[in-house]
């Protein structure tokens, strides 16, 4: 296996992945609303095109950075390494975490500049209601669940295709069409487009996120116990290609969404 990324090249394509999955989300939604009135055949396309650009990114950065996209698994990734030392140091945490932010808002503002909107409009759309809190509890919560779980089970290299499977369905399944990121609920707030979230309804989202990142950790530990040792190399998108025979990279190196 070859050697980790230098922190700042991994920070680096965290901003520019979260980048590019808040262009994906806003620009398919302005699409869909310039294409159909029908809201439901707007959720639809704006759903599809996360599912194919997610699973895109997170099999082609997840080798250099893990492709977290996501303050939640970010944070969830140190917690439960923060005694064994194979995760994210704080170091880590503290350059991913506004790369990722910073990424979040750049693509929201991309997307705009793409479909000739305002470069910076913050967002009309109220999202205020204890069902949507609660729908960001659980759709969080099924995420971390599945990365981590993942990674203990040996399974990680399904993350491209698993991750992205279930980022499509929480559209559907969840009342708040599942953000389940901070850093993409933030970048969200700079668009007044179909994705666009009021900067008011922001921190109970992200209060509700990192509950269900908690969450999800508990179920973790129900489900698989505590993690074996991992491979300092592993990634969540294995480097040689080849299939981890033991639990991959359980912390550092999982992927978002």
């Amino acid at each position: 296996m070859s050697a980790p990324a230098p922190l700042l090249r991994r920070a680096a394509v965290e901003g520019l992945g979260t980048a590019a999955l808040v262009a994906v989300v806003v620009g398919s939604g302005i699409q869909a609303t310039e294409l159909t009135h029908d809201v439901g055949t707007q959720l639809l396309a704006d759903s599809l095109a996360t599912v194919f650009g997610l699973g895109v990114l997170i099999a082609f950065l997840g080798p250099v950075s893990g492709a977290h996209f996501n303050p939640a698994v970010t944070l969830a990734a140190w917690f439960t390494a923060r005694r064994t030392g194979d995760g994210p140091a704080l170091r880590d945490v503290a350059a991913y975490l506004p790369a990722q932010v910073a990424g979040a808002v750049g693509g929201a503002v991309l997307a705009d500049a793409m479909f000739g909107k305002p470069l910076v409009a913050f967002s009309t759309h109220e999202r205020w209601a204890g069902h949507l809190w609660l729908a960001e509890v659980v759709a969080t919560a099924g995420l971390v669940w599945l990365v981590f779980g993942l990674a203990r089970a040996g399974r990680a290299h399904l993350a491209p295709l698993l991750v992205a499977a279930y980022i499509g369905a929480a559209y559907w399944f969840t009342s708040s069409t599942s953000f389940a990121n901070p850093a993409v609920t933030i970048g969200r707030a700079c668009t007044d487009t179909f994705a666009g979230i009021a900067p008011a309804s922001v921190l109970p989202f992200l209060a509700a996120q990192l509950l269900g990142a908690a969450a999800g950790l508990g179920l973790v530990a129900v489900c698989f116990g505590r993690p074996a040792a991992a491979d300092r190399d592993e990634v969540v998108v294995p480097r040689t290609g080849r299939q981890p025979v033991a639990p991959a990279r359980s912390t550092e190196e999982s992927a978002l969404a």
